[in-house]
């Protein structure tokens, strides 16, 4: 065995974790269809959202865990249930009144309203295809209304129908008193109005494979649960999928806990052994909220590629699955500061380490090095004190910083430079708030600004720091306090970069102003 496979069996690193479960599982019984099975799923009833991009990444991490440990070839699909009925008008889509008028259709039946699509699942199902491939993710995309209508599920919605009771007994204690009443694990397609139906099954047929249900207009109708004609309700339809592609491995929100303990119950019933899974927690908007497709809060991937390198989203990604964590507009230069962060670090670490790394599962064994000579955090500073408009303008500063650098040999510093100016002018510019020092704190600066006046020490930012800190250091405790007062007087926010680092980068002469201009109140 070699000695990177001994040390991934032993990693702590999460995806090894989870791929040892599942090669626990596969041990005992390889798989008779050659390789496992790796699913993601996604609702396509609202425009595809960050949440639907993490499950792929993290799932892809996992897989590549699984390919380094064992020699059992793995893969995976992406499934759309793009079948389901269309219950809710999603608030962030245009023609909201036309939407309304294709409520319970199919999603692939509902009309797109971008315009660009034979229906809204088609136009929301190319949408997640689009940025899973701009990331170069292997993967294989399923349509639920492709394999229900091509037969697909034919055999194991037959076994569904045949143990029709079973699946009932396992979902009707979960539901209220109303649910009951009228719970069927088959949804037909009505023949009459083309809607997905919630209404009871009346009678089942096993050897001709019908059902019996009323349409709302009361006729009674038999219909053939093969080819397209119904779908299941979720649970049991997850449970259905499961069985019928062999799904070895997936993973789901920490919502649907009490969905995969009954569909995988139901997928035991099916006699089929259920996937592996793993409940991530949640990602919450800045108020807390959980994310949705429907309600468009949160960050959806657009926006965040808007801002930053795709890099960070995956590393953004990769951190503590099973820890809630909000998703935003101000956590991406954080990110995409410790992604580089990590990079650093990398060719510097044994075997152990970087398997550990959050890089090494970003990037499997091609780990780029890093080019941010000027953190992304410090890009955004300077953009705001030179109320940049271009990333051009902020390459002056770069260049005098880090002569070596230029746009063609260090392009993701230039991405990042513009990024940065977006980003300002975007979300820092509006938000600025300026304020007068007090009188401890005009000691303090002027006492800054002479100390830079007879500096002679070159851009050397530790050293710099060292002399914010001693201007500070006898007159603030917490010391905190005077780097809180530079960044309100000066930047006009309450946080801020390592202040040397800044200097260095602005330059001498430009923060001696930028204090003249705070000490006058010309900032404000």
């Amino acid at each position: 065995m070699s000695d990177i496979r001994e040390e991934a069996l032993n990693s702590k690193a999460w995806p090894f974790e989870e791929a040892r479960r599942l090669l626990k599982r596969v041990a005992k019984a390889p798989p008779e269809k050659g390789y496992v099975l790796f699913q993601t799923g996604y609702g396509p009833s609202g425009l595809p959202h960050i949440g639907t991009f993490g499950e792929v990444s993290r799932t892809t991490m996992v897989r590549r865990a699984f390919e380094m440990i064992s020699d059992i070839p793995a893969r995976l699909i992406c499934f759309s249930d793009d079948m389901d009925g269309f219950r809710k008008v999603p608030s962030n889509v245009p023609m909201q009144e036309e939407l309304k008028q294709d409520l319970n259709l199919p999603l692939t039946k509902v009309r797109d309203p971008f315009g660009t699509h034979d229906g809204f699942a088609q136009h929301n199902n190319a949408r997640l295809n689009e940025f899973l491939d701009s990331f170069g993710f292997e993967y294989q995309f399923i349509s639920a209304t492709d394999y229900y209508q091509a037969g697909k599920f034919d055999e194991m919605l037959l076994r569904a129908l045949d143990r029709f009771d079973k699946i009932q007994d396992i979902m009707l204690p979960t539901l209220g008193e109303e649910r009951r009443a009228t719970y069927s694990c088959f949804l037909p397609i009505s023949p009459k109005t083309g809607h997905v139906l919630q209404v009871p099954t009346l009678e089942r047929n096993v050897a001709r494979g019908t059902i019996v249900y009323e349409e709302p207009d009361g006729e009674r109708v038999e219909i053939p649960v093969t080819g397209g004609n119904v779908k299941m309700q979720w649970k049991a339809d997850w449970a259905m999928r499961w069985a019928a592609l062999g799904v070895d491995y997936e993973m789901s929100g920490k919502d649907l806990i009490d969905s995969v303990t009954q569909s995988t119950k139901i997928c035991r019933a099916l006699g089929v052994t259920p996937p592996e899974s793993l409940s991530y927690e949640l990602f919450n908007d800045e108020l807390g909220q959980k994310i949705s497709k429907s309600k468009g809060n949160g960050l959806s991937m657009e926006e965040w590629l808007t801002y930053a390198a795709p890099e960070s989203l995956q590393y953004f990604m990769y951190q503590k699955p099973k820890t809630a964590k909000r998703l935003y507009f101000d956590v991406i230069p954080k990110a995409v500061d410790e992604y580089h962060q990590q990079l650093r670090g990398y060719s510097d670490q044994d075997t152990k380490q970087r398997l550990a790394n959050p890089v090494f599962h970003i990037h499997g064994h091609n780990v780029p090095a890093s080019n941010m000579v000027v953190p992304f955090s410090m890009l955004l500073n300077l953009a705001s004190v030179a109320g940049a408009e271009e990333k051009d303008q902020l390459w002056g500063f770069i260049q005098r910083y880090a002569p070596e650098a230029t746009p063609q040999t260090h392009p993701d510093l230039d991405a990042a430079a513009g990024f940065a100016v977006r980003y300002y002018n975007d979300f820092v510019k509006p938000e600025k708030t300026y304020r007068l020092p007090s009188d401890v704190e005009r000691e303090a600066l002027l006492d800054l600004r002479e100390q830079l006046k007879t500096w002679d020490g070159g851009l050397d930012a530790e050293a710099l720091q060292s002399v914010v800190f001693a201007c500070g250091r006898e007159r603030f405790d917490p010391l905190r306090e005077w780097f809180k007062a530079l960044y309100e007087v000066l930047l006009g926010a309450s946080q801020g970069p390592r202040f040397g680092g800044f200097i260095a980068l602005y330059g001498i002469d430009e923060t001696i102003a930028l204090i003249d201009k705070g000490l006058n109140g010309d900032l404000l």
